[in-house]
């Protein structure tokens, strides 16, 4: 979506690093840099689509535990910038000062994986993160406490020495021509029972197991042979296969599963495979089919699964029987990010593990609870929560040539892989998504950033955007975290809490500016995902008779339904209203594609006594996540939504069709200030800054009940219009 024509920012060399500390802030009287149309939202968006490729590694503390919908660290720093300097202020030079607001009180009452408050502490500012989820208030504690690298380094080797051996044992494998080797993944198929000749069928959709993760038509491919079970090789194209161990004649690239069915290879009747799973006790049986591993001169190997294989699970088996399985507690309940896994009798969290790794998983688990210090305890935790994406039956193997393993949550649902891989734990020096690698790549990296926070500066190389990192411009993270708005109010810089954003104990104007992500109006509930780390979190650091089953709460603001997600949004704007200082800004990032998602933001905004003043589209965080990838229109970006108290805002009695002339005039500028710097749009992409407009502008106007019904959904006026726009926007737009 975005072509790199050349650096977006051009600086002085004298200007990048000058200080610009204690900046004052009240804009009571003055419009923030944000409020105006020509904030360079273009310029952040080529700074924003290079962070975006290695976020893990630009902004790692906001990745050491998972959370859905982070947004980019550079995004919300130059949202933090723009809300807190007034419209004079150079917003792209100031990206680049060390700018300390050592007066601006910031709060995030959606803080998710934390992005908004890690970037107002290194701007200097005092924050307040608020989330109802315990999933997501423990990963932000974590992320920001001050840790000692030293103590944590120290520790893990302590782990390593009491439990890396015993995991590693049971990832042991025999090579064919003798001598041992360290198992990287097994390769597993699912397993049901032919209702009508009742033999076993695997589940395979395709015979090619194993492939490049960016595979090429000409590029090698990893077989099983239906027959004899040997493991082959061929191209990628290749629609005729002649086994070499027994002489077989197959087609890898058609197997037993097809879209909902299968077909017995015995009796070659065809069924619907999850009628048939419900109709059994329990989840699918998997059959170990193949293995890769890593030979003691570093080679990787695909090889058959064999008896030394079996009898090694088999082994592990027997001591999870002897351990017990009781120690991870809870079940799914019923959801639109649950039902299919609770569809294929996954009915507690254990099932989605097969029992090495509920084994092995349990061996960690147990030595991280026997940490004494609770901080040190609780990073392990998120360590340990890393692991738990890339090790579990709900894996995939997405093949060499980047990060092995495809983790649970790539769908944005528990959804069965009929395919399943699992990986080794603890790990080897060429694993993916290993407790051990995990902890140099999310845990020690996320430690150096804190101590030294850096920024990516954009330049061009050869026609191409390159980023370079400049130190110095941040306070380093690490505070200590208070847990209420009177410790708060006596100095500290962190007030962290977990519970209901639509009632705080937060005075009343006391903030300065509300910066946030709220959840989007869709089917992706965080919380019935969330679930599956709570329950491992739970037995790690839970008190008995302490735990709890779920962290889903009535109170939360995720809904399908859009009058409920206007009205939970609205409670929280409402509570927004009442911290923000006169002339304090909310300012937050959405985007949705359908009318009624617009029209359920416009409700909350305006029944909660804001308008909106500025509108701005930005890069969003994610472009290949799998739902994305599978879109025809996928949406690329955010909108930035700058919103201010209505009678700190002239009043306007336009008509609707000015209102829509506006919209299209301010829509049209951004588009083509987007074009200019190479980003290519989707259909859904031009919708969202058109609707942000339209938005913007009616929730100026007096009437607010007869433009709400302006967006309501069965108004055809606004979708007539969006088309009569699309049609002509090849000429209109500029495209």
């Amino acid at each position: 979506m975005f072509r790199n024509t050349f650096a977006p920012f051009d600086l002085p060399p004298d200007v990048v690093g000058q200080p610009e500390k204690d900046v004052q802030v009240g804009l009571k009287q003055r419009r923030a840099a944000i409020e105006e149309d020509g904030f360079p939202f273009e310029k952040f968006c080529a700074l924003a689509e290079l962070e975006r490729w290695r976020k893990e590694v630009n902004r790692p503390p906001y990745y050491i535990h998972k959370w859905w919908a982070r947004r980019l660290g550079s995004v919300f720093r130059a949202i933090i910038i723009g809300s807190l300097t007034p419209s004079e202020v150079n917003q792209e030079v100031s990206f680049y000062k060390p700018m300390q607001f050592s007066d601006a009180m910031v709060f995030d009452p959606f803080m998710g994986s934390g992005t908004t408050i890690g970037e107002a502490l290194k701007l200097g500012c005092r924050a307040i993160g608020r989330d109802i989820n315990p999933v997501a208030y423990f990963a932000v504690k974590n992320a920001l406490t001050l840790h000692s690298s030293r103590d944590v380094i120290r520790e893990f080797a302590e782990i390593e020495k009491d439990v890396a051996r015993q995991i590693q044992h049971f990832y042991e494998a025999r090579l064919p021509e003798g001598g041992t080797a360290q198992s990287l993944y097994y390769f597993w198929v699912k397993v049901v029972g032919c209702p009508s000749c009742r033999k076993d069928v695997d589940l395979f959709g395709s015979y090619i197991f194993a492939r490049q993760a960016i595979p090429k038509q000409e590029s090698a491919v990893h077989v099983l042979c239906p027959t004899c079970g040997a493991v082959g090789k061929t191209l990628n194209d290749t629609r005729v296969v002649r086994c070499l161990s027994c002489n077989s004649i197959y087609d890898p690239r058609s197997g037993p599963a097809n879209g909902t069915k299968a077909t017995c290879r015995s009796c070659h009747h065809t069924f619907p495979i999850a009628k048939v799973i419900r109709g059994t006790e329990g989840p699918p049986k998997h059959r170990l089919y193949a293995k890769l591993v890593l030979t003691p001169d570093g080679q990787k190997r695909y090889l058959r699964a064999d008896d030394f294989d079996l009898a090694l699970y088999a082994e592990a088996a027997a001591a999870l029987d002897v351990r017990g399985r009781s120690f991870l507690l809870g079940r799914l309940s019923p959801g639109y990010n649950t039902n299919q896994a609770i569809n294929y009798n996954y009915l507690n969290w254990r099932d989605m593990f097969n029992d090495r790794q509920l084994l092995c998983l349990g061996l960690l688990a147990d030595r991280i609870r026997s940490i004494e210090r609770e901080s040190i305890r609780n990073i392990f935790t998120c360590l340990f929560s890393g692991t738990l994406e890339f090790n579990n039956m709900f894996a995939s193997y997405k093949g060499e040539g980047t990060g092995a393993v495809r983790h649970m949550f790539s769908h944005h649902i528990l959804k069965p892989e009929r395919m399943p891989l699992e990986a080794n734990p603890w790990g080897t020096s060429k694993s993916s998504g290993a407790f051990s690698t995990l902890f140099k790549s999310r845990i020690l990296r996320a430690l150096r950033y804190c101590e030294n926070p850096f920024e990516i500066v954009v330049n061009e190389r050869n026609g191409k955007c390159v980023g370079e990192k400049i130190f110095g411009l941040s306070s380093p993270l690490g505070h200590r975290i208070v847990n209420n708005f009177s410790a708060f109010e006596s100095g500290e810089r962190l007030y962290l809490s977990c519970g209901d954003s639509g009632n705080t104990d937060i005075a009343t104007a006391s903030v300065d500016v509300v910066i946030t992500d709220p959840p989007f109006f869709d089917n992706v509930h965080y919380s019935q995902l969330a679930d599956f780390f709570h329950a491992w979190q739970q037995y790690i650091l839970t008190r008995p008779g302490h735990y709890s089953e779920s962290t889903r709460s009535d109170r939360e603001v995720q809904r399908t339904d859009a009058d409920e997600f206007a009205a939970r949004l609205g409670d929280v704007w409402k509570e927004c209203a009442r911290v923000l200082k006169p002339g304090g800004l909310l300012v937050f990032t959405y985007h949705h594609s359908r009318l009624e998602g617009w029209r359920s933001v416009f409700e909350a905004v305006t029944g909660a006594g804001f308008v909106i003043v500025a509108a701005h589209p930005i890069k969003a965080e994610m472009s290949v996540a799998t739902p994305k990838s599978q879109a025809k229109e996928p949406i690329d970006l955010d909108i930035i939504l700058v919103c201010r108290r209505r009678e700190e805002t002239p009043a306007s009695t336009a008509t609707c069709q000015h209102v829509w002339n506006r919209a299209c005039e301010i829509a049209k500028d951004q588009i083509r200030r987007l074009h200019r710097v190479g980003r290519a749009l989707s259909r859904n992409d031009v919708r969202i800054i058109i609707m942000a407009q339209v938005v913007r502008f009616l929730s100026t106007c007096t009437d607010v009940r007869k433009t709400g019904e302006f967006l309501d959904g069965r108004n055809s006026r606004v979708e007539e219009m969006l088309k009569r726009l699309e049609i002509h926007r090849t000429v209109e737009l500029g495209q």
